[in-house]
């Protein structure tokens, strides 16, 4: 859901980064990292030093180190912020953000459906593959690069609803409805990662096409949204052995 819907006003940004062998290590930025970590700390030199009491009140499985926080002030907002979490021993540490993002037009929801332009909330998983119209930035996930004839199907009752979809450059697809040309949504579609909403299973009707992606600056169909060159550095941080995570909440609902 790349389209957009007016403008908004993006919040600052700051870079933090990642790097620890223990404790007192997170106090110390440019030290070798634990061999769990797996993170390049030539591009991460930083890492909050203590327990984020939001992230680790997030009920994120115990196989996921890396967790990427949206929040909202309030269910009508259609901008939020991000910041990303990496998990060191037993909670999680602030290694990036917080970024403005824009969200869906109609703020937020517990009942995405398709076409109503909110962001849905809850805790995700990020696909297996990422894209980009753009060649691959330096990620470590699988990354497909957009060419003519790449479609996310956006039609209910397509057998492949909710999922990217290759045909012949030239050829009308089967499917309809909001069904996006990838390789035509640029800047927003020139790197962005897939946000595992509706799934398993994929329910018709229930939304399709949620994505981590550049930013215009203004609120999105339901898509997460962020400068490009902080979606860089969120990409290139993500790793898919630790299994990262993505929760999307207003502050009223926060847990805890």
């Amino acid at each position: 859901m790349g389209r957009f819907t007016g403008l908004s006003t993006l919040l600052g940004h700051r870079r933090l980064g990642l790097c620890a062998t223990s404790s007192f290590a997170l106090l110390v930025s440019l030290v070798c990292l634990s061999s769990t970590s797996n993170v390049d700390a030539a591009t991460t030199p930083r890492i909050a030093s203590t327990c984020n009491v939001i992230a680790d009140a997030v009920a994120a499985p115990s196989t996921t180190d890396q967790l990427i926080t949206v929040i909202a002030p309030s269910m009508r907002s259609s901008v939020a912020s991000l910041e990303v979490f990496q998990r060191v021993g037993t909670c999680f540490h602030l290694v990036d953000g917080p970024y403005g993002a824009n969200v869906g037009g109609n703020g937020l929801t517990t009942h995405h459906r398709e076409g109503d332009d909110t962001t849905p909330i809850g805790l995700f998983a990020i696909q297996s593959t990422m894209y980009g119209v753009d060649a691959n930035p330096g990620v470590t996930y699988r990354y497909h690069r957009l060419v003519c004839g790449d479609w996310w199907d956006e039609q209910s009752s397509s057998a492949l609803y909710n999922h990217f979809v290759h045909v012949g450059c030239g050829t009308s697809p089967s499917f309809g409805g909001d069904s996006e040309r990838l390789w035509e949504v640029t800047p927003q579609y020139d790197y962005f990662a897939v946000i595992a909403y509706n799934r398993r299973p994929v329910v018709p009707g229930r939304g399709s096409a949620i994505f981590l992606h550049v930013s215009i600056g203004a609120p999105t169909t339901g898509c997460v949204a962020i400068p490009r060159v902080d979606l860089l550095r969120v990409l290139r941080f993500l790793r898919p052995s630790q299994h990262p995570m993505m929760y999307i909440s207003t502050r009223q609902l926060l847990p805890g």
